[in-house]
């Protein structure tokens, strides 16, 4: 029988926005699916677009409608120009959009970059807006990325990524389990923001702060950490629980950044060490935190050296998630479950995202 092949087109906008993330990916299905990215690369925001999308947040509903749709218009010809540079032509666009809102309890996640927009200014089939249809069925709508891990690296015990907030990705008695650990970059960028930097280079600034024993008790205890059902973290609630903390410690931005990788390498060794199944679990880290090698060297430490970092390229690491955007399109075009009910918490498996042909 002859493999069947899908080449798709995977967009992220992850909360640290900084740029769109472009990966042009190859899907294979022979006995178990295989992939390639094939070309990838990341377009930084306009300053003003970047600012805009920051701020989306707090902004006019009419401002972010027509957000929704500047943002859709300009990723399309983003990739409308990444495909006749490439001289490509995927099956269709798979979009992430940028979280403005991720609200589950209220029935809610909003993700602006409008798929007619996209759509027209692109000339390629979309599919976006992948959380809604679990979030209607009870479900956090997040994390999506689980079937991609189950699905495309099975033979890691646990996936890891580290972007402006934690996830991690595991099976468990037979049943993929997943669920954002920490928040992450979003804070770290914050205050590496105060020292003049966009981010701290391999936790240089955090290796030179020290422990706050008060701060970080305040983080651990937050309920967040006590909850074992299904759970996701969104913006608010890193400002209405952990930025309070953070802004009332008095403490400087280094011995804050300190901190925080202690409380993160903290919490993430704490679920690995709750869910392994062997002595030695092999740990795949991919987004932006996985060059803080002051973290990974904490994380280590937390975990007593009892782990296999799996080896991961730098494209690997930077473009996962897009690449698993791509295999959820891939899975919603053949009208088969990408949404895992035992990750989110939903009524029931789902294939969600809505197509624009």
């Amino acid at each position: 029988m002859r493999p069947i092949n899908y080449t798709m087109i995977g967009l992220m906008s992850g909360t640290s926005g900084d740029g769109l993330d472009i990966a042009f990916c190859s899907y294979e299905l022979h006995n178990q699916w295989s992939y390639e990215i094939l070309d990838a690369t990341t377009i930084p925001f306009p300053k003003d677009l970047g600012q805009k999308l920051m701020n989306s947040h707090r902004i006019t509903a009419l401002d972010l409608s027509l957000l929704d749709v500047d943002f859709g218009r300009w990723m399309g010809e983003k990739v409308k120009d990444y495909c006749s540079e490439k001289q490509i032509k995927p099956l269709a666009i798979c979009s992430h959009g940028h979280t403005v809102f991720h609200q589950p309890s209220k029935g809610l996640s909003l993700q602006i970059g409008n798929g007619w927009a996209l759509r027209e200014a692109s000339g390629q089939k979309v599919i976006n807006d992948f959380r809604m249809k679990d979030i209607q069925l009870g479900g956090q709508g997040a994390p999506l990325v689980p079937i991609g891990d189950r699905l495309l690296f099975s033979s890691i015990d646990f996936c890891i990524n580290l972007g402006g907030i934690a996830n991690i990705s595991m099976e468990s008695k037979g049943r993929r389990i997943a669920f954002d650990t920490c928040p992450f970059n979003l804070l770290l960028n914050a205050q590496a923001n105060t020292l003049g930097a966009e981010y701290d280079k391999e936790g240089a600034w955090a290796k030179e702060g020290e422990i706050d024993e008060k701060l970080l008790d305040a983080l651990n205890a937050l309920p967040y950490y006590g909850t074992t059902e299904a759970k996701s973290l969104g913006r608010e609630d890193l400002e209405n629980d952990f930025i309070p903390l953070i802004a009332s410690s008095g403490l400087s931005s280094k011995n804050i950044l300190r901190t925080l990788v202690e409380h993160y390498s903290y919490q993430i060794a704490k679920v690995i060490s709750e869910n392994q199944s062997n002595d030695t679990p092999s740990v795949l880290i991919t987004g932006g935190g996985a060059y803080n090698s002051f973290f990974i060297e904490r994380l280590e430490h937390q975990l007593g050296s009892n782990w296999i970092q799996v080896k991961a390229s730098n494209e690997l690491i930077e473009f996962k998630e897009a690449l698993i955007f791509g295999f959820l399109g891939v899975l919603r075009l053949r009208n088969e479950n990408n949404c895992l009910a035992s990750v989110t918490g939903a009524k029931y498996d789902s294939s969600g995202g809505t197509i624009y042909s």
